[in-house]
């Protein structure tokens, strides 16, 4: 009997074609491209001049935020990419092709995460070697974690598309699902110190734990267990919500 061929080939291939599609795009995009690579850049610059007379302030909080811009340029990009895409019938005429869910999903994860890599290699890069930005770790954990949370913006925006009739409507996500991880994150206060039911709900919060993330870089000189704990608990987030995109996609918003 001979054995059965390897399923990963088809699936790599279509995958990798999906992804070369979607860059190919945003290749002949060029203000989506400035949205993702440069507002990061341009909000971190802004916010070490807000704190000029206050050099200690723009430390303090410079790395989470460098976590944080990543995650909302890249929620708002890729919502409302992916839900252009199926409103112009492009996701019907791919799926009425032997293309999977899955792969689907995982062609515009690998193309946002390409960007996604570039974003948070010039977000990070100007924030330490151009702004001054203070951090007692390794500049390539705050890459890691800033990279981390360029993707999990990724996978909220896809996830969150599905539940979109509109561009508008994609936009209208970030009230619900980006704010209330901001307030909670512990960006503005210590969570500790949080009333206990808010402190509770900051817990399972994936930005929680991305600013925890940057701020294990910030204090320490060693990767710690924290630090870790705070990268896993983020790609985890960000691979668990791609699943569930690839269970909730559909071929056209009604």
């Amino acid at each position: 009997m001979s054995a059965r061929p390897p399923r990963f080939g088809p699936f790599l291939s279509r995958t990798l074609a999906t992804a070369a599609r979607v860059l190919r795009q945003l290749r002949h995009d060029p203000r989506t491209i400035a949205l993702m690579l440069l507002v990061p850049v341009l909000m971190i610059t802004l916010l070490r001049y807000v704190f000029d007379g206050s050099p200690q302030v723009f430390d303090n909080i410079g790395a989470s935020l460098l976590g944080i811009f990543p995650l909302i340029t890249m929620f708002l990009v890729t919502s409302i990419a992916t839900l252009r895409e199926r409103t112009s019938g492009t996701l019907e005429r791919l799926l009425a092709m032997p293309l999977g869910k899955a792969e689907l999903i995982t062609g515009y994860a690998l193309a946002f995460g390409a960007i996604a890599v570039l974003q948070s290699l010039l977000a990070t890069g100007t924030a330490l070697w151009l702004l001054g930005l203070d951090v007692v770790g390794s500049p390539w954990l705050l890459l890691l974690v800033a990279l981390l949370d360029a993707l999990l913006g990724t996978a909220l925006g896809l996830f969150v598309s599905a539940f979109a009739a509109s561009e508008f409507q994609a936009v209208q996500f970030m009230p619900a699902v980006i704010f209330p991880q901001l307030l909670l994150c512990g960006l503005f206060t210590a969570r500790e110190n949080m009333h206990p039911a808010l402190e509770a709900l900051s817990n399972v919060l994936p930005m929680s734990y991305a600013v925890d993330g940057m701020n294990q870089v910030l204090r320490h000189t060693e990767v710690t267990g924290d630090f870790i704990r705070d990268a896993l608990i983020v790609a985890a987030c960000g691979l668990a919500v791609l699943t569930l995109g690839a269970a909730t996609l559909r071929r056209r918003t009604a």
